[in-house]
């Protein structure tokens, strides 16, 4: 389905990874509920494989770091879109999204680290991609991933 969102992200040069289904958790990858969609957490991943393996401080920079929130974020729109029935357009807004960081415990940029989820919901979806947020560093995550991201989608 070609709408403006996905037109936005043609512009912008972003293309959606293929949703995957979960390998291990008993999860529902997206649920909507009356006006919300929830998107479960999402792990950076391409094509099924997953990417920036590792904790951020260590194996990661912040730069990379960023790029890991990016490429979670384009998963967490990949399964609104599939729950969506492929219709990006039917988010009025962006309301939450929480970031959980696999960081050393000295590394205190979180917060710089989750701008990278943000930057994503504000490019594609302008003012209404604007949220609040959750940035968390942890010290372990499936399969050590370097973050994992969700959001909280309000539905037209």
């Amino acid at each position: 389905m070609t709408g403006a969102i996905e037109a936005r992200l043609t512009e912008l040069g972003i293309e959606l990874p293929i949703p995957r289904k979960p390998k291990v958790a008993k999860i529902l990858p997206a649920l909507i509920v009356d006006r919300l969609l929830f998107v479960s957490g999402m792990v950076p991943h391409w094509d099924g494989e997953l990417r920036y393996v590792g904790k951020v401080g260590r194996e990661f920079s912040l730069e990379e770091g960023q790029a890991a929130a990016r490429l979670s974020t384009l998963s967490v729109l990949a399964e609104a879109r599939e729950a969506l029935d492929g219709d990006l357009d039917r988010i009025a807004r962006v309301v939450n999204v929480k970031g959980y960081v696999n960081a050393l415990p000295d590394f205190t940029q979180i917060p710089d680290v989750v701008n990278g989820a943000s930057e994503v919901m504000m490019d594609v979806f302008g003012d209404a991609g604007r949220h609040t947020r959750t940035a968390m560093g942890v010290a372990v995550m499936p399969f050590d991933v370097a973050i994992e991201v969700e959001a909280i989608f309000q539905l037209h």
